[in-house]
């Protein structure tokens, strides 16, 4: 069985037969949620048929395959069950038959109960005070035990061989810059990062994975959920603070600062990492496109990503990198 082909054309039937074969009653209808990298879907769920806790609704979440082992994902269940042991607001996977993770026809999948929020339409600095906060109590779970199966933040693992990959896939006239304002980037980087600071981190820190809500916690945490630990790495604090800002750390001093402020009540923030800020930047733009690129045979990805193949597309990305590169 080709399980890349089937998980490619994964369907909502698939979806409810998965979960039907740990005991669940769907209804027959779902919405599907967007979601690149993986397939989720919100199933409904008979009413008096399942467990009265889920409120009528399970998400499944189906993990795209070849990425990660089955004990890296076991880790990311464990990471997700430390905070919510630990009190703080994250979605943590739905235990069902004594387990976190599942398979399915060759697919591994985690359930999760649907939770109530929104995406914050703007951060003033109470609130990046609140997720600064929330963001220290993280990482003081997060360097409690070791990730040996998750990546680590550092250039072997995210830029050299990605920037090998690209030189197959950047337009050949925009190759020369590119490559050197990436090489730039990556030397800085490999001068610079001290993994003797890293721990486990969520890694994949933006606004789009943070949920708001109304309702606060009884520990008097702030009404933020952090969500989709797919990406959690071994990586140094500030990885978790940089897509947070609206824009370059030095145009965003404010922003940092109220989130550093929130962070010091909990936890000292290593301000020596802010220099690392732009050269993460960088990385993470290398690293996005060669992800791009390794997914190109997924059929949806040449829909989502268009103009990737065009040389408008890496002329932009070369002047964002160039960028970086003369302001590191």
């Amino acid at each position: 069985m080709n399980i890349s082909h089937n998980f490619y054309g994964l369907t909502a039937d698939w979806a409810m037969s998965a979960i039907e074969s740990l005991g669940l009653r769907p209804t027959g209808e779902y919405f599907k949620l967007n979601s690149y990298e993986n397939r989720v879907f919100d199933i409904f769920l008979e009413k008096g048929l399942n467990p009265d806790e889920l409120d009528g609704h399970i998400i499944i979440k189906i993990y795209r395959p070849d990425r990660w082992n089955e004990k890296a994902l076991l880790e990311e269940q464990d990471f997700l069950k430390d905070l919510d042991e630990a009190g703080i607001p994250v979605i943590k996977s739905y235990k069902i038959n004594e387990q976190y993770l599942h398979t399915f026809k060759g697919l591994f999948f985690t359930l999760y109960k649907k939770g109530i929020g929104r995406l914050p339409q703007e951060f003033n600095s109470g609130k990046l005070q609140s997720i600064g906060r929330t963001l220290a109590l993280i990482h003081n779970v997060g360097e409690k035990k070791i990730a040996k199966n998750r990546k680590t933040l550092n250039t072997h693992s995210y830029g050299w061989p990605a920037l090998e990959n690209l030189s197959h896939w950047v337009s050949p006239e925009t190759w020369t810059r590119y490559q050197k304002a990436a090489e730039n980037i990556l030397i800085f980087l490999d001068d610079y990062l001290d993994e003797s600071q890293f721990f486990r981190i969520h890694g994949d820190c933006h606004r789009g994975n943070i949920i708001e809500s109304d309702v606060y916690s009884e520990s008097k945490l702030p009404p933020f959920r952090f969500v989709d630990f797919d990406d959690f790495c071994i990586g140094p604090a500030v990885q978790d603070f940089w897509m947070l800002l609206s824009g370059p750390a030095n145009e965003t001093t404010n922003e940092l600062n109220a989130l550093i402020d929130g962070y010091e009540e909990f936890r000292t923030f290593p301000h020596e990492q802010i220099k690392l800020i732009e050269g993460l930047r960088g990385l993470r733009i290398i690293h996005y496109a060669n992800w791009i690129s390794q997914r190109w045979k997924d059929p949806v990805f040449p829909i989502y990503f268009p103009q990737f193949r065009e040389y408008i597309y890496w002329a932009e990305e070369t002047e964002m990198l160039e960028k970086i590169a003369w302001n590191l």
